[in-house]
């Protein structure tokens, strides 16, 4: 039987194209602002644990930019953590990031943990996770934290529960100013009940955000204020005091600020 011409020729032809075809690389993970501030707190060759990773994309960034050598993503839903599995082989990360399903640090012993972030959640869920595992105030360790919400009673807590902020980075997304606290364990002085709002003007000084914060968090208080004004209830009464004397410490703030602004 005569083979016809061409027919051997046709799938070499075909594979000759497939093995020439360029591949792109992947581009670089790119970090939104809030989470690059986060990453840039992380200490260089810390052992790193992302609480609540998600897609896994701040500790796949600090492996790409050589920053860490390993890390810990953990998460307490199996939906975000296939997510985060999923980036890590998108990047070829699988064999750098361990993945723990668990409620916050509950699967990660302190020995894997010299920085951990956790970013994106409510102060109340932040407290929760830090009071549970009490050895992260112990020790030379980082808490990079990112709340999103009640950061007066996450302020409170940090410092009457042996931990200290060291600095706080603000960045702009959209309308919205997030807060990253850079924390350490150990002791600071208390709080006003302003700085509980604001933090320490020292902290955040220099900080080009700082006067729109502090704006911003005046109007707050203010509207705050102007709902309970009338109000006859009990438990208003010392509720109405503390905003008072926050609205009184802002103000103190800002105008300081303005006096060191050339």
């Amino acid at each position: 039987m005569t083979r016809k011409k061409g027919a051997a020729e046709a799938p070499l032809f075909f594979l000759d194209i497939f093995l020439r075809k360029k591949v792109t690389p992947l581009r670089p993970i790119q970090l939104s602002p809030r989470l690059q501030a986060v990453a840039g707190c992380v200490p260089p060759g810390a052992r790193f644990v992302d609480v609540g990773t998600d897609h896994a994309y701040l500790p796949a960034y600090l492996l790409q930019q050589g920053v860490i050598d390993h890390a810990v993503a953990s998460d307490l839903r199996q939906g975000p953590l296939e997510r985060a599995r999923e980036t890590a082989r998108r990047y070829g990360l699988g064999e750098r990031i361990s993945f723990r399903l668990c409620d916050g640090l509950s699967g990660v012993s302190p020995e894997e943990a010299q920085a951990v972030a956790i970013a994106g959640m409510g102060g109340e869920t932040i407290i929760a996770i830090l009071a549970a595992a009490p050895w992260t105030r112990l020790g030379e360790r980082r808490l990079i934290l990112q709340p999103m919400s009640t950061l007066p009673e996450l302020r409170a807590w940090l410092q009457g529960h042996g931990y200290a902020i060291r600095r706080e980075l603000l960045r702009q997304e959209g309308h919205t100013i997030y807060t990253i606290l850079d924390v350490m364990p150990g002791e600071m002085p208390p709080l006003s009940p302003a700085e509980c709002w604001a933090g320490r003007q020292e902290t955040g000084r220099g900080d080009p955000l700082r006067s729109a914060l502090l704006e911003h968090l005046q109007k707050r208080v203010e509207r705050a204020l102007g709902g309970i004004a009338h109000s006859d209830r009990p438990e208003d009464v010392p509720w109405r005091r503390e905003l008072e004397e926050v609205l009184t410490g802002v103000k103190a703030m800002r105008k300081e600020l303005e006096a060191c602004t050339p």
